[in-house]
């Protein structure tokens, strides 16, 4: 099992971190819900920083409390997180783009070398199931999820990447397989 940062999902989480900061919510730091597994990088970057919308709902996204994959979206060219495009706003995610900018998910060099080399397994591992005419799902899923380092299997199998090639025509091909790696996940 890794220990992943909830934040960023490398796979080198060593902090608890309170998602609601402890100096300025002392209510809430020994509240389970509110202690988070996260990388010290990101916590430096977050510290007591805690951005608040109108309603006084924190712009960060929980990853404890909702799926960061609707907030956030994966860069397959840049290989870096960005605020994922919200079609009812017609702009970028508030929160994913505040997450992004605050924890810097989007120039972070070692971040990115690491999820570059995750998404090239990933995709070698899709690739390669595309071309056959049988897949094993239980063999596929722990593939999968044995080269998944970084926690971007949620984008390409419930995310934005499900839509893009050759993630649809795997599910297309082989919806048996796609739907027990889609489970797994949960």
């Amino acid at each position: 099992m890794r220990e992943r940062c909830m934040y960023c999902g490398d796979s080198h989480g060593t902090d608890i971190e309170h998602f609601w900061p402890k100096t300025p919510y002392p209510e809430r730091m020994f509240r389970w819900p509110n202690l988070l597994l996260c990388c010290s990088e990101c916590g430096r970057f977050k510290g007591n920083v805690f951005p608040l919308d109108a309603g006084a709902q924190p712009l960060l996204v929980d990853p404890s409390e909702v799926n960061p994959w609707d907030f956030i979206d994966f860069n397959p060219d840049t290989c870096t997180f960005v605020a994922r495009y919200d079609l009812a706003t017609e702009a970028p995610s508030a929160r994913g783009a505040k997450t992004v900018d605050l924890l810097q998910l989007d120039r972070r060099e070692a971040l990115e070398a690491g999820y570059r080399k995750t998404h090239r397994r990933i995709l070698a591992l899709f690739e390669r199931a595309l071309q056959q005419s049988d897949v094993d799902p239980d063999a596929l899923c722990q593939d999968l999820s044995e080269a998944d380092d970084h926690g971007l299997l949620g984008w390409y199998l419930t995310g934005t990447g499900q839509h893009l090639s050759p993630f649809r025509e795997i599910r297309a091909k082989h919806p048996k397989a796609w739907d027990v790696c889609v489970a797994a996940l949960t």
